[in-house]
């Protein structure tokens, strides 16, 4: 079905990727959302033999993300980005700042009524453009628009889950509790 909007985006910091498995922290609201673009990069190759085309092989690169919202509070720019804020409620930001890796969630309400839920398992976001006009005879809103990279996890190479609430064989919980947690594979004996 058609997605015919964005919702509700959330973060969660990785705390834990590697063989030994995944850790996420509480995830948080973002902010109200406005516009997101995925946009993988898969990088694919053809091997040619006997005078034409014989195999081809892709392999998935970095995954491109811009997310645009209503606005970015205090807390959750230092968050994203690896910067402090101080005692007087003042983000500093330094040029040694790490941002930290996190997961993205959101929802896309589908035009048959269900929805969409998303989470890109393992990105980082970059400093965004800052750009401001003066106001006019006429009102223009200026939003913040997150730029980031995501890639795929050390423990299981996942990338991103999405689930349709209309698809047959769902368990609800699992949507019910979306934003509880980082949605994690389980496996069934």
């Amino acid at each position: 079905m058609a997605v015919i909007g964005l919702k509700h985006p959330y973060v969660a910091k990785l705390m834990k990727d590697d063989f030994t498995g995944v850790q996420y922290d509480t995830p948080k609201r973002l902010a109200k959302a406005i516009e997101a673009k995925i946009s993988p990069k898969v990088n694919t190759e053809t091997l040619y033999a006997d005078d034409g085309p014989a195999e081809v092989a892709s392999s998935l690169g970095e995954i491109e993300v811009e997310i645009g919202v209503d606005d970015i509070s205090t807390e959750m720019q230092a968050f994203l980005l690896g910067a402090t804020i101080n005692d007087d409620g003042v983000v500093i930001q330094k040029s040694g700042d790490t941002a930290p890796y996190v997961a993205l969630g959101f929802i896309l309400p589908l035009s048959n009524g269900g929805q969409k839920y998303v989470w890109l398992y393992k990105g980082k976001f970059e400093l965004p453009e800052e750009q401001y006009k003066t106001k006019g005879d006429k009102v223009e809103f200026q939003t913040p628009t997150l730029k980031g990279k995501f890639v795929k996890r050390e423990f299981d190479e996942a990338w991103k889950a999405s689930v349709n609430t209309k698809d047959q064989g769902v368990d609800p919980a699992v949507i019910q509790n979306w934003f509880s947690t980082v949605y994690q594979e389980t496996t069934t004996p």
